[in-house]
């Protein structure tokens, strides 16, 4: 794999700026759910673009290839919106990797969230570009995020300073520091690009992991996969964020202490990320530190350009 990019950083977004809403994987099933994530952020004083077909379907897909591609590229060359929101995840956005008009989005660096099956799109981004994107709410998922979650969302949108994580009911399943690049995502999408020429850096990575609706064994297996094709071994830490109708937690938890045994890294768990309520939006590719004592994950570096002056 080739060494990442230096990390690129979008601009801050102020009130009466545009967020483009993209669907670049499965379609809206919760047209309720869409409205109510576009009236937030209208609510919050920014304005909202969108194709009008954003609604299609394509089977499990929200459009072909070829109209999904086209609108990330569309609403990426468009100067007037600063930051770009999924509208949900699913499948689909692996499919779109090949085509991607990587140095388009280096030349116009913008704000992009979303997570789940967004989680190939986002590391491959910032692999390939170095421009750095963010794991956290989807504009049908705000709605029902906790209000944490909104805040730390809209805290970044806006330029606020890298923020340091404090967890309520954090469990410390194997204590110490590290500090390394932070990795987001879900499980499947990223043990997924094992093997493809979007393959993220793991070295010295702290590795977030969230899923949902998967079998116990399946997640075994995905964790199983990532130790033996080694990469556990490059990690520097590993956060467990929500594994939602995955079964027990605890044997996750135990799981990856038991891959992870002969390793003295931190090892985290119930930390707010995932399909659940508590989503907090990380960074993927900046540098950050976890500290097992006092429980905390801080951002060490600026996240959007405006903080590079503070």
């Amino acid at each position: 794999m080739n060494e990442t990019p230096k990390p690129i950083l979008a601009a801050p977004l102020k009130k009466g700026d545009t967020i483009g809403i993209i669907a670049p994987a499965g379609p809206v099933r919760n047209e309720s759910d869409f409205s109510a994530g576009l009236k937030i952020l209208r609510d919050l004083g920014f304005k909202t673009r969108h194709r009008n077909d954003i609604l299609r379907q394509d089977g499990f897909l929200a459009g072909t290839d070829q109209e999904r591609l086209a609108e990330l590229h569309e609403l990426w060359r468009d100067p007037e919106i600063k930051a770009i929101v999924a509208v949900r995840g699913g499948y689909g956005c692996l499919r779109l990797l090949p085509d991607l008009d990587f140095d388009r989005i280096r030349q116009q660096p913008k704000v992009l969230i979303g997570f789940s099956d967004l989680t190939v799109l986002l590391s491959t981004i910032r692999q390939r570009t170095g421009l750095i994107t963010f794991h956290g709410p989807m504009l049908t998922t705000l709605a029902r995020s906790d209000r944490d979650s909104q805040e730390g969302f809209f805290n970044l949108l806006t330029g606020g300073s890298p923020p340091e994580i404090k967890v309520k009911g954090l469990e410390i399943l194997k204590g110490g520091q590290a500090q390394g690049t932070l990795l987001p995502g879900n499980l499947t999408s990223l043990v997924h690009l094992l093997g493809t020429p979007w393959e993220p850096q793991w070295r010295d990575t702290i590795l977030v992991l969230e899923d949902i609706g998967e079998a116990p064994y399946r997640i075994d297996r995905l964790l199983t996969h990532l130790w033996a094709s080694g990469r556990l071994e490059q990690i520097a830490g590993l956060i467990l964020g929500d594994f939602d109708q995955c079964g027990a937690i605890e044997l996750i938890w135990q799981r990856a202490l038991d891959l992870l045994a002969h390793r003295a890294i931190p090892i985290w768990a119930n930390f707010p990320c995932g399909h659940g309520s508590r989503n907090q939006i990380l960074p993927v590719g900046a540098q950050a530190r976890l500290d097992s004592s006092a429980g905390r994950l801080t951002i060490l570096e600026p996240l959007l350009a405006q903080t590079l002056s503070r």
